[in-house]
């Protein structure tokens, strides 16, 4: 975990992507403080937090959750007399899938194969002791904040990843946080939202023309780093609406679908939750409509061996 210098009294803590839950977090050293999304459990947020001391010694006064995936939000409590910050869409969502839930997924001595990877990744973290702490400012709207002078805009662009999607810019110094809207050099995955949506909220920040975007995951990057993620949607959507046409099943399409030059981005496979994705939009599905989570992650679980051999 490091913390990173990225404008005068804006900061970045950026985690190693070593795969699912792995994520970024920002923080703005004024107006009393303000966290941009805690992290998977509270030994890693207080970990956090001590190193946002470092530069801010008083406890933060806000706290913005940019969604309700648990890898951005579960690390509240370090944070619980703070204003936190969140989208209608993610607060309504906010205790969807509980810590109790993946602690007995990381628990399970033999997950289906669908699950075996997902199982793995959460034993990185010590979710049993994980108590939610939900926002407690919910808004339904763009936010202006005057941080001592520093204008911080918080926007709203989902449902794109997921419902309540929230990005942080601070214009003057051409930042932004942007939470799960963005991974860089690693593979997304689309749990909600619309393509369209999720194209938008990419093409929202490039118009911007920041300097210095902390991606929810992945190494900080810049416009050229956001332009990549949005071709990398535009071509899985291309890619699926193809096979749809041409009547094959959405696991069909996951097998045909050559990766090409993001092959080289952390997990690829993930190609297959996007896919699923597609395909449930490409049938008519409502942007929160759930698609087949357990297809996608076998898909995923079987493009991940055929990819490693």
């Amino acid at each position: 975990m490091e913390l990173v210098p990225i404008g005068t009294r804006l900061f970045a803590c950026l985690q190693p992507d070593r795969g699912l839950g792995w994520s970024n977090s920002g923080f703005i050293a004024a107006g009393g403080g303000m966290v941009v999304d805690t992290l998977y459990d509270q030994r890693l947020t207080a970990q956090m937090a001590s190193l946002y001391a470092e530069v801010h010694p008083e406890a933060p006064a806000r706290v913005v959750n940019t969604h309700h995936n648990g890898d951005h939000c579960w690390g509240n409590k370090i944070f619980e007399d703070a204003e936190i910050i969140a989208h209608t869409g993610c607060a309504e969502r906010f205790d969807e899938f509980t810590p109790a839930q993946a602690a007995s997924m990381a628990a399970m001595e033999s997950p289906p194969p669908h699950l075996a990877g997902i199982a793995e990744a959460f034993r990185e973290f010590h979710f049993d002791d994980v108590e939610l702490v939900p926002p407690n400012r919910v808004i339904d709207a763009d936010l202006m904040l005057d941080l001592d002078g520093l204008i911080t805009e918080i926007r709203y662009v989902g449902p794109a990843h997921t419902a309540g999607d929230l990005i942080v810019s601070v214009p003057e110094q051409g930042v932004v946080f942007a939470g799960d809207v963005v991974f860089h050099l690693c593979t997304p995955i689309g749990w909600e939202g619309t393509h369209q949506a999720w194209v938008d909220a990419l093409a929202t920040i490039e118009a911007m023309a920041p300097e210095t975007v902390v991606a929810g995951h992945g190494p900080l990057c810049d416009t050229e780093g956001v332009r990549a993620m949005r071709e990398y949607l535009e071509y899985v959507w291309e890619e699926s609406s193809a096979h749809h046409s041409a009547g094959r099943t959405a696991s069909q399409a996951c097998q045909a679908i050559d990766p090409g030059e993001y092959a080289s981005w952390n997990e690829p496979w993930r190609l297959a939750y996007n896919v699923h994705r597609a395909y449930k939009e490409l049938g008519g599905g409502a942007w929160d409509n759930p698609y087949d989570t357990g297809a996608a992650m076998a898909d995923a679980a079987l493009l991940q061996q055929q990819w490693a051999s």
